[in-house]
């Protein structure tokens, strides 16, 4: 790579970064109105602790994100196999149908899932955002789901069940085990997309029931603390570090499929 190539790399990463490491600065930061040299403090971490309202919204969040990743998992694994193992009518449909959720704004999105549990009678609140955040991250698991079964050789099921296996332990003993890390892989884009979704969060959100998003959002609008800072820089973390585990888990599983 030429010095021009690195210099561009680098300020590509400068300039996603940056504003992240800004910000966890930040919040190790006395001062309320980010003024320098920095003084290193834990105070708003001590805030945050007594912060009722982002502490709910974050369990809130923190909630729908766990909950939205095992329903879209299941529902988006089952759909990625029937559509990948199975023919029938309108299969072609269906696989295009799955698309246009993840290029439509979410705004739209947003409006159009409002209306309608106004008119099925669903309403708002923590139900109907796990609705709406299942509803979004489905097409996104299928894809994951989709491309790690394209990746597996289905004769290994054949050979299982002609050597005496069902369909059923087949799939469990064999292709489950195989299509793990892009399950893992789906589960956590699902929970990113939901941790990180703001507007249908903000369109089916109810008074007393918000989510992390929404009340930045709302803090914001009021007057920008640190505290928010120190909630996002836990997330931060914590998402990075499930990231780090799976990165490990299945670069192990890797190595171990070579030796």
């Amino acid at each position: 790579m030429t010095t021009l190539g690195r210099g561009f790399l680098l300020l590509v990463l400068v300039f996603l970064y940056a504003p992240i490491v800004v910000m966890i600065a930040m919040a190790f930061n006395t001062s309320e109105l980010y003024t320098l040299p920095i003084v290193p403090t834990l105070h708003w971490f001590e805030a945050l602790a007594v912060n009722d309202k982002l502490l709910n919204a974050s369990r809130n969040s923190v909630l729908i994100a766990l909950v939205t990743a095992v329903l879209a998992t299941a529902i988006g694994g089952l759909a990625s196999l029937a559509l990948s193992r199975r023919s029938f009518r309108g299969r072609s449909l269906l696989q295009l149908l799955l698309l246009p959720p993840i290029a439509i704004p979410w705004l739209i999105t947003g409006t159009a899932m409002l209306v309608f549990f106004f008119w099925t009678g669903i309403g708002r609140g923590l139900h109907a955002m796990i609705i709406g955040h299942v509803a979004l991250a489905i097409p996104y698991v299928v894809l994951v789901v989709g491309t790690g079964l394209k990746t597996l050789r289905a004769d290994l099921e054949e050979a299982a069940m002609s050597l005496g296996s069902t369909p059923i332990h087949a799939f469990f003993a064999i292709t489950l085990p195989l299509l793990a890390p892009s399950l893992i892989a789906a589960a956590l884009f699902a929970f990113a997309v939901s941790l990180d979704q703001f507007v249908v969060s903000y369109f089916l959100a109810t008074p007393g029931v918000s989510t992390l998003p929404v009340e930045i959002y709302s803090s914001i609008r009021k007057g920008f603390t640190p505290e928010i800072n120190a909630i996002s820089t836990i997330l931060l973390v914590a998402s990075a570090t499930l990231f780090l585990v799976f990165a490990v888990l299945t670069k192990m599983g890797g190595e171990g499929e070579r030796r």
